[in-house]
């Protein structure tokens, strides 16, 4: 080893001190401001650039040398012999792949934010950047913008929607008799025009609210109080609600077709409820009442027709053999009076007058009854 140069420390010898001459890195530091032929020379430090006078004094590394001998892909050593710097190992193709990755996301990006497909009962309206109307798309397979240039919003165009209106709590109304009435009723819905629905009106939903509240006070400002709580006029004003919204909600351009109106609950305010019960109940036994007089009446009217018909018949009768008919009528007439009396009267030659038929036949009754008996003990 005599005559090698450590690469940690001093140059090594073969000393009077008998050693191996490595000092394992422990030697005094170059000094840089000696003569460079005296200065200890070794194996450069690889995180120091290279010197321009090849291999200078040996030195440590700084925290600035490292950083400054770090490029883009890491750690380098560039040779002061023309080698090459340290780069770490690259897959190959590397690139290539990164491309074809983002030519795929771009091309499903386009696929699937510009194809859309409509259902038969829907359909899509196809807004801008900035919520502007564009058009509208029909069931089917549509094609559009990539999002986020145009959005498209799909809806159920075909759907009937419901909106109850009171129940929650009274919600009175005035008839046209000047009483009060709490009515709750259900509206029936659908959209007609799609574009109108979505732009025209600021909360369609509340309008339609408003709008049926309105024509149900003009309907039942019509009707009379009976009529609305028995059900007679309800029909009336559904119908006339029914018309009246549609003709509104055009007027406004909200795009919503009206399919019906159904009136859930007609009672009158709570506060008058029992008194409008028991004036119930009082007409209800009056037509009670009524109907029984109007039955008897219809009973005394077939009883008196059947009398007349008879009383013609008889007379005519009467006509062809007016003495024959004189005592058929006598005998009837002598006939009914007597079988409801218990006693008889006979005017006849040798016949007593007075006759006590019941007595006789009492008599011979309990007579009858005590022969049985008598049969019976012995």
């Amino acid at each position: 080893m005599a005559g090698k140069r450590n690469p940690w420390g001093k140059p090594s010898s073969s000393g009077s001190d008998g050693g191996s001459g490595d000092d394992g890195g422990e030697g005094d530091p170059p000094d840089n401001g000696g003569d460079d032929g005296d200065a200890p020379r070794g194996p450069r430090n690889p995180w120091l650039p290279p010197s321009r006078g090849g291999d200078g004094p040996r030195r440590s590394a700084s925290i600035e040398d490292i950083f400054r001998s770090r490029g883009p892909e890491g750690p380098r050593r560039t040779g002061g012999g023309g080698g090459g710097g340290f780069r770490l190992p690259q897959r190959p193709g590397n690139g290539k792949l990164i491309a074809w990755v983002a030519v795929g996301l771009v091309a499903g990006w386009l696929v699937f934010t510009s194809t859309h497909e409509i259902q038969p009962k829907e359909q899509g309206l196809v807004t801008w950047v900035g919520g502007k109307y564009s058009h509208k798309l029909l069931p089917g397979l549509n094609f559009t913008l990539p999002w986020p240039i145009q959005e498209v919003t799909v809806a159920n165009v075909s759907q009937i929607r419901s909106e109850k209106i009171g129940g929650d709590g009274e919600r009175l109304l005035l008839t046209g008799d000047q009483n009060l009435v709490d009515l709750s009723y259900v509206i029936r819905w659908n959209i007609k025009n799609l574009p109108r629905f979505a732009f025209q009106l600021d909360d369609p939903e509340l309008t339609i609210r408003e709008v049926a509240e309105a024509a149900m006070r003009a309907a039942v400002a019509e009707q009379k109080l009976d009529d609305v709580i028995s059900g007679a006029g309800r029909g009336d004003i559904e119908t006339s609600v029914r018309a009246r919204m549609q003709q509104l909600l055009d007027a406004y351009h909200a795009g919503v077709q009206v399919q019906g109106v159904a009136i859930e609950k007609a009672d009158p305010p709570t506060k008058v409820i029992d008194a409008f019960k028991d004036v119930s109940a009082a007409q209800q036994d009056a037509d009670a009442m009524r109907n029984r007089a109007r039955a008897y009446a219809q009973q005394v009217r077939a009883r008196s027709e059947g009398d007349a018909a008879s009383f013609d018949r008889i007379y005519a009768q009467y006509k062809l053999a007016p003495e024959v008919t004189k005592r058929r009528m006598y005998y009837e007439t002598m006939e009914s009076v007597l079988s409801k009396t218990n006693k008889t009267v006979i005017e006849a030659p040798g016949v007593t007058s007075y006759l006590p038929l019941p007595e006789l036949r009492r008599n011979s009754a309990a007579k009858s009854d005590q022969d049985t008996s008598k049969q019976g003990g012995q």
